[in-house]
Formats: C-alpha cells, sequence, structure tokens
C-alpha cells in the first residue's frame, strides 16, 4: 500500500515540476578601427549556404523548411552587410556573385541553424592574398523580447550575432598594417587582371600549393593593358552595385514577413517545447498512476484496491491527456509549415530596372537569381567587349 502510494505522489510531484527563463534584449555596440581612406578594403558577402539535407526525414528532424531556408540564405547575408557598414571599417560592402574578384576581402556563410530562437552560421572571412581573418561558427538565442513592439526598432533579433562577428573582423584588421592591407588591395587589382588577361598578368603573381597568392612584381607605371582592366573593373563594381540594390530591393520585401515568421516560430516553439514536456510529464505521470494503481488494486486491503481503481482511472485520464497534447503540438508544426510554404511567394521580387530597360523574372527565388545572373553576364560581356576594342 505505502509503495503504491508513493509511486502516486511521486506523479503528482512530476506533474507539478515547471521552469521559466527570463530573457533581455541585448544592445550589442560596434566596434571601430579607423584606418586611411586608401586602404580601405572592399568587402564582398557571398550569398549563404542554406545547408538543406537532400533526405525528407534529415530536414523535418531537423525542422528545415527548405522555402524559409534558401529565402534566409540570401536575407542573412544582407543583415551582415549593413552590420560591416555601419561598423564604418570598410570601404564597398556589397553581396557578390561567386566568380567576381573585384572585392579585397571575402566572406562565406553557411546556415548551421535558424528558427526564432536560435541562429547559428558558421562564417569565414579570407583576402585577396588568401589569408583566412576568420574561420569560425557564431551562435545566438535570442529572447522574446526581440520580438516586442517596445524593442529598438530596425534591430535584428539576432544583432548580436553579426555585431560579435563584426567586431572580431575590426580585431583582425586592427593586427594589420596599412602596408600590408595597401598590398591585399593590389593583389586584389592584379587577381582580377589576371582573370581576364591571364596570357598577360599571370607572371606577375604567385600562387602556393596551399592557395596564398603573393606579388612577383607590377606593371609599368601607364601600362595600356592594365588601363583598359581598371576600366572594366570599374565598370564591374556598377553592376555589383547593381545587384547588390537587387539584394536590397529583396531584404526589403522579405523583412516584414520574415519577421512576422520569426516571431510567429519563437511562439511557436517555446509552445511547443512547453506543450512536448506537459505530453511527456502527462503521459509518464499516467503510466505511473496506471501502474500504481494496478499494484494497489492487488492488496488485499479494501481501502487499498478502491484507491487502485481511482488511481487506474486517473492514470488513464491523464495519458490521455498526455497523448492529446502531442496531437496538438503536431498542429503547431503544421501551423509553422504553411505559413513557411507561404513565405517565398510573398518575398520574391518581380521586375527589375537596369540601364532604363525592365527586366521581368518569373519562377522561385532560385530561379529569378539564375536569370538575374544569366542578364547581368550578358550586359557584363558586352561592356567587356566594347572596353576591349577601344
Amino acid at each position: 500500500m505505502k509503495r503504491s502510494m508513493i509511486i502516486l505522489l511521486l506523479g503528482t510531484f512530476l506533474a507539478g515540476c515547471v521552469s521559466t527563463t527570463v530573457k533581455q534584449v541585448e544592445r550589442p555596440t560596434l566596434e571601430t578601427a579607423p584606418r586611411g581612406e586608401a586602404v580601405l578594403l572592399d568587402v564582398g558577402i557571398f550569398l549563404f549556404d542554406p545547408r538543406i539535407p537532400d533526405d525528407f526525414e534529415a530536414r523535418e528532424k531537423l525542422a528545415i523548411q527548405p522555402d524559409v531556408r534558401k529565402a534566409e540564405a540570401r536575407y542573412l547575408p544582407g543583415v551582415l552587410r549593413s552590420t560591416l557598414e555601419n561598423s564604418g571599417n570598410w570601404g564597398a560592402v556589397r553581396i557578390v556573385p561567386r566568380d567576381s574578384l573585384a572585392v579585397d576581402l571575402l566572406i562565406e556563410g553557411a546556415i548551421v541553424e535558424s528558427n526564432g530562437e536560435h541562429l547559428s552560421l558558421a562564417l569565414k572571412a579570407t583576402d585577396a592574398s588568401g589569408e583566412i581573418w576568420i574561420d569560425e561558427t557564431y551562435s545566438y538565442r535570442t529572447s522574446k523580447y526581440a520580438y516586442d513592439p517596445a524593442a529598438p526598432k530596425g534591430q535584428d533579433p539576432f544583432q548580436p550575432l553579426y555585431v560579435r562577428f563584426a567586431n572580431d573582423l575590426a580585431a583582425q584588421l586592427r593586427t594589420r598594417s596599412d602596408d600590408r592591407l595597401e598590398r591585399v588591395r593590389v593583389i586584389s587589382k592584379m587577381r582580377f587582371a589576371e582573370a581576364f588577361a591571364p596570357d598577360r598578368f599571370d607572371a606577375y603573381l604567385r600562387t602556393s600549393d596551399g592557395g596564398r597568392v603573393t606579388l612577383r612584381r607590377l606593371p609599368a607605371e601607364g601600362d595600356a593593358m592594365m588601363t583598359r582592366i581598371t576600366r572594366v573593373r570599374e565598370r564591374e563594381y556598377l553592376f555589383l552595385d547593381t545587384l547588390d540594390q537587387y539584394y536590397r530591393g529583396f531584404e526589403t520585401a522579405m523583412r516584414p514577413a520574415y519577421q512576422d515568421f520569426r516571431a510567429f516560430s519563437y511562439e511557436e516553439a517555446m509552445a511547443l517545447a512547453e506543450l512536448q514536456r506537459q505530453a511527456r510529464n502527462r503521459t509518464i505521470v499516467g503510466a505511473v498512476a496506471v501502474l500504481g494503481g494496478i499494484a494497489a488494486m492487488a492488496s488485499d486491503d479494501g481501502a487499498g484496491r478502491y484507491a487502485g481503481a481511482l488511481g487506474v482511472a486517473g492514470g488513464a485520464v491523464t495519458l490521455k491527456s498526455g497523448l492529446d497534447k502531442r496531437v496538438e503540438a503536431s498542429m503547431h508544426l503544421e501551423a509553422i509549415g504553411e505559413l513557411a510554404s507561404n513565405l517565398e511567394a510573398v518575398v520574391a521580387p518581380q521586375v527589375i530596372a537596369l540601364d532604363e530597360q525592365t527586366y521581368t523574372l518569373t519562377g522561385n527565388v532560385d530561379e529569378q537569381y539564375a536569370r538575374w545572373r544569366e542578364i547581368l553576364g550578358d550586359l557584363y560581356r558586352a561592356e567587356l567587349g566594347d572596353s576591349a576594342r577601344q
């Protein structure tokens, strides 16, 4: 009898266990590393790798919605770009295509985890000489206060993550002399020249087996081919600026829906965690109560058998409640998935204007981006041809 009562009391104790976490909104500060304008490095940021598993079950386990993750891979680099711009430590900061050699410092990123509560990004920064400045994974867990209407306007819920990376990059910048930065800029320029005229410029650079690039020599002052390449590079900047404006427009269109999605996802994740906790506890409590009731019903004592019968009945109700909670939790997951499936249609841009011409892009974001790259490639090749005939 005593053993049965202990089991029943244990179930009651488990049912009452609740934990609460209270967090505040961080207000991170960007660090500066002032340098002369002549050695400010131009920064290019690649679109992030969305890291979407091919296996359906793996995606389900990680709660990855492919449409949302693909959109995030285009949106999150823009948040990083804005953070680096606001630091004042760099020259132009753009989102660039992967085949561009017109920048001095390249940043690659991959989405390790992303939901309304937690963001984890693998970030790597490499300069034109092949030297790696940073190669780390940055993570941050936000709180519900980040989505509160009273939270700082314009601050991303995961802004501390981006600021931490920007400050680490600034720390690396402070360790490098002006001469070293100028050398990086020159190598960047020569790599661009080598890509367009390898027969003419391949002797100016040396690339080690490890991928490090060093200068062998420089072109003569006033070199005609180098002057032509410089003009081509300036025209590429115009295209990169146009492409970057496309992404800025994409980010502006996406931001309201995405922020609502993340706020909803955070609430759903918290509700889901609570429901799963309740489901687990109620299922355990119900099972324990049923077992305890069965044990009590085997007692020779009449009161014990009566208490056991009540325990079985009460445990069955609690067990059913736990199973009902699991059903409710799955409904919350479906709500997140439904909202995610509609997100890409909300943010997909439709029309882009370039050089007084209007291009209509159709399909999903990936398809539109691929077509946009084709348009830029055609225009770029035309500009390159005009430059070569001068």
